[in-house]
């Protein structure tokens, strides 16, 4: 009831409904029969070659069944037609869109013909081996009666789904398509209505029509790869001030295309809208910085691409400096050559100068000159100093020791006159005129260098007790103490020496030293002195130092 109650409704539909309802039931077929296909496609493992790429040209070959629905002209109804044929040839723009022209071939059936010549858009999308299609078709059709309407050509539509699968063989070329599913509408002008209704008439077919065969694909509609763009900067790493370079690098530029570029930058300006452009960058704080590159030869996105690279900008380090001197040891008011060797880390200009602890450095070049003149002796402490044009200076030292000057030799002992005793053989021990003159001169020569001593070496003979040595000494001593009025304290007594009577002086200045030899000194108490030191009252020699007579 419901069955035949819907087709009862439907018979009494306008056309134009019958055909909505045809082709929801076409493409409702067509859907399923894709899904099912692209689930069975998923399933297939996949192959280890790359996918292929669409195809520029599509021939279409397949059998075709023409099933009428609810159609009819003078209450004749239109019958199926099995078999049939539709072939169809197909020339794509790109990956997506295309132009194809269509022939239906059904000779054979009930209604003697049905012809279609047809042309029109289709879209396609292809992923994988799979390429699902839907047309839309617009030219003639060529269609026969039921009864006596003979073929006659009038207009029709075609609309609908299909489905392509690329065999993995002949290199891509060969597709099968297991389902196409149409809807198809054709108005046809039979003429004035004949005697009986069984000619003329106009015949209105709204029907569906379902195809499967095999696709020829010639030729690609691969698109040139994406533009990509890489940029470099140099140098990276800079100080302030210092310029910088950027330079794009493209791949997959269409050289038959205008390629523009643009740059930005996170800090400093950028000068240059070409594949290579400036950076300033004055005045940039230490940090680390960017620049986006970017070129476009159209307007769609895989014909842009984007770069970016960065730089970093460094701190100004200080200068430093290293300093020397040569000599480090000088004498007293000599000079030493100072030698500072300043650095930059960036190659920026500076000035020298020095100072120091004693004496004066002259100079205000790499090299500069210490003089000690009026500096103590011991170590001077030099300070080299440089400072660039920043303001940032560096300090380093050198010593330079002033030597204690040697003392001054001392004087040499000076052997003055010798006093002999042999003149005298009855007073071996007295001090005659001869020897007083001798005596003089050492008094004169003591009172001219009042620093000086005397030294006094008494000297017996073989014959002589080593006391006769001793006396000589003392008589001597007396006389210069007396008769002179030297210091005792400048006088040093002494005996020994060769056997010989004899005493020898010898003048010993201040800061010489004297060397005594086979010399020694004696205790002049334990000494008894005979006879007169010298030719002057006793009385006056007992005064001295006691002679004994």
């Amino acid at each position: 009831m419901n069955s035949r109650s819907a087709t009862s409704r439907l018979r009494q539909a306008s056309p134009i409904d019958r055909a909505r309802t045809v082709l929801l039931v076409v493409l409702t077929a067509a859907c399923m029969t894709a899904s099912t296909l692209s689930a069975a496609a998923q399933a297939v493992p996949t192959a280890s070659t790359p996918p292929p790429e669409p195809s520029r040209f599509d021939l279409y070959g397949g059998y075709a069944y023409f099933h009428p629905y609810d159609s009819s002209i003078n209450s004749h109804f239109y019958g199926p037609i099995n078999p049939g044929a539709v072939a169809s040839a197909t020339g794509y723009f790109n990956r997506y869109f295309g132009v194809q022209a269509e022939g239906s071939f059904f000779p054979h059936g009930s209604n003697e013909c049905v012809f279609t010549a047809q042309a029109g858009p289709v879209f396609r999308y292809q992923k994988g081996r799979l390429a699902p299609f839907a047309h839309a078709l617009a030219g003639g059709a060529k269609v026969s009666g039921p009864v006596f309407q003979p073929c006659t050509w009038g207009w029709g539509l075609t609309g609908g789904l299909g489905l392509d699968y690329i065999l993995p063989g002949f290199h891509n070329h060969i597709a099968l398509r297991p389902i196409q599913a149409d809807f198809e509408y054709s108005h046809v002008d039979y003429g004035q209505v004949g005697i009986g209704m069984v000619s003329g008439g106009i015949g209105e077919i709204t029907a569906y029509r379902l195809s499967a065969g095999v696709v020829l694909r010639l030729g690609q509609t691969a698109y040139p790869p994406p533009v990509q763009l890489g940029c470099t900067v140099q140098p990276v790493n800079i100080f302030p001030g210092d310029p910088i370079t950027v330079t794009a690098v493209p791949a997959n530029l269409n050289l038959k295309l205008k390629a523009t570029y643009t740059w930005t930058a996170s800090g400093g300006q950028i000068t240059g809208n070409d594949q290579t452009a400036s950076v300033s960058t004055a005045g940039l704080a230490p940090g680390d910085y960017t620049i986006s590159g970017h070129v476009s030869e159209g307007i769609r996105p895989s014909q842009q691409a984007s770069c970016v690279a960065g730089f970093r900008v460094h701190e100004y380090q200080p200068p430093t400096v290293a300093c020397s001197a040569n000599p480090t040891t000088v004498m007293p008011e000599e000079s030493s050559t100072i030698t500072a060797v300043g650095s930059s880390p960036e190659n920026r200009s500076f000035s020298y100068s020095y100072s120091a602890s004693a004496g004066h450095v002259s100079g205000t070049t790499p090299t500069a000159t210490l003089s000690t003149a009026g500096a103590p002796p011991g170590p001077i402490i030099v300070t080299c100093n440089v400072v660039d044009d920043l303001g940032k200076q560096a300090s380093a030292t050198t010593t330079v020791t002033v030597a204690t000057p040697p003392p001054p030799p001392a004087p040499p002992t000076v052997n003055l006159c010798s006093l002999s005793f042999e003149r005298d053989r009855k007073r071996p021990l007295r001090v005659d005129n001869e020897a007083k003159g001798c005596l003089d001169e050492i008094a004169l020569t003591l009172m001219r260098d009042q620093t000086s001593k005397l030294v006094i070496i008494g000297k017996h003979s073989g014959d002589e007790t080593p006391d006769a040595a001793a006396q000589r000494t003392l008589n001597v001593e007396q006389y210069l103490t007396t008769e002179k009025g030297i210091d005792p304290s400048r006088l040093e007594l002494r005996t020994g020496g060769e056997l010989i009577r004899i005493v020898d002086t010898t003048l010993v200045p201040a800061g010489a030293s004297f060397t005594p030899g086979d010399t020694s000194t004696f205790d002049a108490a334990a000494i008894k002195r005979q006879g007169q030191a010298y030719g002057v009252p006793k009385k006056s020699a007992t005064k001295s130092h006691k002679p004994q007579n």
